[in-house]
């Protein structure tokens, strides 16, 4: 498989996770790069993809975000380490999701589990990676970064 194909199919497996994980009207942005070092605003999740393909994915988003997000799945809104405790499980759907939509396309990918990162944090280590800004109505907006190593 050539490299362009597996992108993209990564990239429209994580399109089709968010989809099928968050519950609620969607407008994904188009894609664009990002060079390193990435500043994440107030809470993320980091999780590893190992296999056929390697990388990482991280969801950005704030804690308000993270918090009317957990309300809409849950019914009560979040915050401390539930809500920690929310985005790292948020970050475990997305990535078996993503994992489960590639294998159906030949791709074996892997998931480390989540690392939730509280508070800005910068990420560097890394030359290029796609941004994939993700609206959510009347909740706001995430973004998810994949980091791709080719």
């Amino acid at each position: 498989m050539s490299l362009t194909k597996s992108t993209t199919e990564i990239l429209n497996g994580t399109i089709e996770a968010v989809k099928g994980v968050i519950p609620c009207e969607l407008q994904i942005e188009r894609p664009s790069v990002t060079v390193s070092p990435f500043v994440l605003k107030s809470l993320g999740v980091l999780i590893g993809l190992t296999g056929d393909f390697r990388g990482r994915i991280i969801i950005d988003g704030d804690n308000q975000v993270f918090g009317k997000l957990g309300e809409s799945m849950f019914g009560m809104f979040l915050e401390g380490a539930m809500l920690e405790s929310f985005s790292g499980e948020l970050g475990n759907m997305i990535a078996g999701n993503l994992s489960t939509f590639v294998s159906q396309n030949g791709i074996d990918i892997d998931i480390t589990p989540p690392t939730v990162l509280a508070g800005e944090t910068k990420l560097s280590g890394f030359e290029k990676a796609l941004s994939l800004p993700i609206s959510l109505q009347n909740i706001g907006q995430l973004t998810i970064v994949l980091i791709l190593e080719i």
